[in-house]
């Protein structure tokens, strides 16, 4: 514990929440007060540009925004982040996820990534080349990934984002639930002489990934791998060398994992695998190249030119100025569906604690709800409470200039839906708007004064859009070290370790015990009344 001063209690946030309290012309007003809002209010780095000229701040703010980040002490603690200190201070670990993707080799552990970088290489153009057959001396078609968290959300966002990229004749599937059905469905309609499975776990323990790879061992077995060639169809990314080979795992196809990397920030790693083998190493170097940019671009740029620190800074100030508590992702780009997924794991895991770095209770909310789908699926479900809910939701619109598609006149549709809904958000339609407009459709005087309020949307609501000219592993890999680096901002603002989840351990534990119950020979007495009675009912049913 520490008598450190928390930011809700400094003069800078007290001169925030003054500004707060001042009524700020709303957004609409701001860009007829200032034709120069659009132009100002824009930041481009690694082939990405922010607008976030719609959001509830005008220069005044923003100064004092950053004035915030001095007083939170950013600047030395991304400095220290990158130097390697150990900012991951309850498991005595640096996190160092940026080296994964640096072009230097001049430190140790650097020489581990390129080494591994290389190996992988090596394999994914065995795999592609044919030369890596199968138990039958058939090529490989086919990888099946089975991992959990940061060993599959990452790879599979990347690898469903880049599909334009991917190799011919190659399928790439992600297996991560422990529910029977989802390793059994993807199974189904493959060829076992085909298929070569990855099991990512650091230490090949972990639950649901291990149940997976047992039961995908049993299922090539059953189709005739014999014993001694399943090594052929599995290999391992995984920290624990003699647990993998105890699976029947070549030390040889064993890749690394390091614990300074979280697996949440792994997919840079060998953890890629499977994105390397569904778009070639290649586009997999060009993903790391993309992140890299954006890493310098956070390293060096001031402030007011720095991406990840303005988005951080305006998901803090709306946070806790504004009692928000959620945060949309709208990607109008089909490939990016998984991405606020994946984006939940980065932010939630990252975020969601109740203490600071040191032990202390946060006297203020710490990490906000992620979510979203994607464009324009959204406007037909969530979209009317972003418009009309009495919640106020930011949002991220991110789009690109250009479609892997040959229909340009659809993807120009997509855009113009992409920007007319941010431009409601902050236009809304006022009731003398709405009357107006169902007079002139005809509608009788007395129906339009009383359907007139149904159709109001305040407006005035913030968001952000982010453009890139096409989604390349290069743009991915830089909107990826995007936020990553904007959930580091929010976590020094907070004093908080954005690199351990203590709160993930505590249901893993207690689901140990619960299956011990389940399998018992007698009915469970020994946790609460509700949870006896749903293993009873299991056990009843069994």
């Amino acid at each position: 514990m520490t008598d450190r001063v928390s930011l809700p209690q400094t003069p800078e946030w007290q001169k925030l929440l003054e500004l707060r309290q001042k009524p700020l012309a709303n957004l609409s007003t701001l860009f007829r007060e200032e034709p120069s809002r659009a132009r100002r209010y824009i930041v481009g780095a690694a082939g990405l540009v922010l607008d976030y000229s719609k959001n509830l701040v005008d220069s005044e703010i923003l100064q004092a925004l950053f004035a915030l980040a001095e007083r939170a002490g950013l600047r030395d603690a991304t400095a220290a982040l990158f130097r390697g200190d150990e900012v991951n201070n309850t498991e005595h670990r640096p996190a160092l996820h940026m080296l994964l993707r640096s072009p230097g080799n001049a430190g140790a552990r650097e020489q581990e990534v390129h080494a591994a970088l290389t190996r992988l290489e090596d394999f994914v153009a065995k795999v592609h080349t044919g030369r890596w057959k199968g138990y039958s001396d058939k090529a490989i078609r086919t990888v099946v990934n089975i991992g959990i968290g940061g060993s599959d959300l990452g790879p599979a966002m990347a690898a469903e984002a880049l599909a334009p990229y991917h190799v011919r004749n190659f399928t790439c599937h992600f297996v991560s639930n422990v529910d029977p059905l989802h390793l059994e469905q993807t199974l189904a309609p493959l060829d076992p002489a085909t298929t070569l499975f990855v099991i990512a776990s650091k230490t090949f323990t972990t639950l649901e990934t291990m149940q997976n790879a047992n039961a995908a061992r049993a299922w090539a077995l059953t189709a005739g791998v014999p014993t001694t060639e399943l090594g052929k169809h599995f290999v391992a990314v995984s920290a624990n060398v003699e647990k993998a080979a105890a699976f029947g795992i070549a030390p040889a196809n064993i890749f690394p994992m390091w614990d300074w990397v979280g697996g949440r920030y792994s997919l840079w790693s060998a953890i890629g695998l499977p994105i390397a083998l569904a778009v070639g190493m290649d586009n997999f170097r060009e993903l790391l190249h993309g992140a890299h940019q954006m890493d310098e671009h956070f390293r060096i740029s001031e402030p007011a030119a720095n991406m990840p620190v303005l988005l951080g800074l305006l998901t803090y100030w709306y946070y806790h100025a504004y009692g928000t508590e959620s945060h949309a992702v709208l990607p109008y780009v089909q490939n990016l569906h998984l991405f606020p997924a994946f984006l939940q794991q980065l932010d939630m895991e990252s975020l969601g604690k109740q203490v600071d770095r040191d032990g202390n209770k946060l006297d203020s909310q710490s990490g906000g709800i992620i979510w979203g789908s994607a464009g324009t699926n959204g406007q037909h479900s969530f979209h009317q409470l972003l418009h009309q809910g009495t919640r106020l939701i930011p949002a991220d619109f991110i789009a690109a200039l250009e479609s892997h598609s040959s229909n340009r006149e659809a993807h120009l549709h997509l855009l113009s839906n992409c920007f007319a809904q941010s431009q409601a958000l902050m236009e809304g339609k006022s009731q003398m708007q709405a009357h107006a407009e169902l007079l002139q459709q005809g509608t009788p005087a007395a129906e339009a004064q009383w359907l007139a309020p149904f159709k109001v949307c305040p407006g005035n609501r913030p968001s952000n859009t982010i453009m890139m000219r096409r989604l390349t592993p290069a743009t991915l890999g830089a909107l990826t070290a995007l936020y990553e680096h904007k959930v580091f901002v929010q976590s020094v603002l907070l004093n908080m370790n954005a690199f351990d989840q203590w709160g993930v351990e505590l249901g893993k534990v207690l689901s140990s015990s619960v299956y011990q119950a389940l399998t018992a020979g007698s009915s469970c007495t020994r946790f609460d009344a509700s949870t006896n009675a749903l293993i009873n009912m299991v056990r009843d049913n069994g």
